[in-house]
């Protein structure tokens, strides 16, 4: 059942871990990696899921939830895992990945990269359902709005009864930006992240919430939907949702950072392992 108190504190202790390392010498550790359209960001749990560090790096190497850079996504993920390394002074053997639904096809370039930073993969899921190991709910609609994607997962009875994911995210937010204040895309970007423009953006991207909200609307009819859980870098645009909650009719929640749901819930579902190698 949704917890809102415990999933808030849960990715507090995240953000901290983002400059805070909270590393025991013995500890076993799971690895989360998330291979994002607009972020990459790799956590690492201890063995009770207690937030250890984080690294998030944001990145242009995927379009729509598949990697189409594969050498740039690959030198990321081992730049991060290289500052995770010297911060725990460990190596990590481990990782989760997650993919948006119906993107099983790009399942084996996703583990290349992975294995490529000499990991091995522990787990691949679907990424609203990683989202949920951190939410868990039993009943209701996790969507997952990325940079290029939207997924989402129905859970009824604790069980998912039905995945979709469609190539809409904070991608076609920063273009709308771009066109209407006759912006650079990367301009319109960095526009699209400051706080100090955040009214002016919602009512500027407004319909473009609306038709995301309407596409969940269409995906989740037919089930009995009380709750809908957002998460994802895009909904971190205060406002979203409240035009979910409108458009689709349906009560709309979304935790105080949606940005760091998934990456934590990928690294909840990795085996633990005991790191074998410390750096002197």
């Amino acid at each position: 059942m949704y917890n809102e108190e415990a999933v808030e504190a849960q990715i507090a202790k995240v953000e901290k871990s983002l400059k805070e390392t909270h590393y025991h010498k013995g500890d076993r550790l799971k690895v989360g990696v998330d291979l994002g359209t607009a972020y990459i960001g790799i956590v690492v749990l201890n063995e009770k899921n207690e937030p250890v560090a984080t690294e998030l790096q944001a990145a242009h190497v995927l379009k729509d939830g598949i990697i189409v850079d594969y050498v740039g996504a690959l030198n990321l993920v081992k730049t991060l895992k290289e500052k995770l390394e010297l911060r725990l002074g460990v190596k990590l053997l481990k990782a989760s990945i997650a993919m948006p639904p119906g993107t099983e096809s790009s399942i084996k370039t996703h583990r290349y990269v992975i294995e490529g930073a000499e990991m091995e993969v522990s787990e691949v899921l679907d990424e609203p359902t990683a989202a949920n190991n951190v939410l868990k709910i039993t009943d209701g609609a996790v969507v997952d709005i990325g940079g290029g994607t939207t997924g989402l997962s129905i859970f009824k009875q604790d069980q998912v009864v039905y995945v979709a994911d469609e190539a809409t995210g904070g991608t076609h937010l920063t273009l709308v930006l771009a066109g209407s204040h006759h912006l650079a895309i990367e301009e319109a970007e960095a526009f699209k992240k400051d706080p100090a423009h955040q009214k002016e953006i919602l009512g500027s991207v407004k319909a473009v919430i609306e038709k995301m909200a309407t596409i969940v609307k269409n995906h989740i009819a037919g089930y009995h939907i009380d709750t809908i859980y957002l998460c994802g870098g895009t909904c971190c645009l205060p406002g979203m949702e409240t035009i979910f909650e409108k458009t689709v009719g349906i009560r709309t929640v979304k935790p105080s950072n949606p940005l760091l749901i998934t990456p934590t819930g990928i690294a909840m579902s990795c085996e633990a392992f005991t790191p074998e190698k410390t750096y002197n």
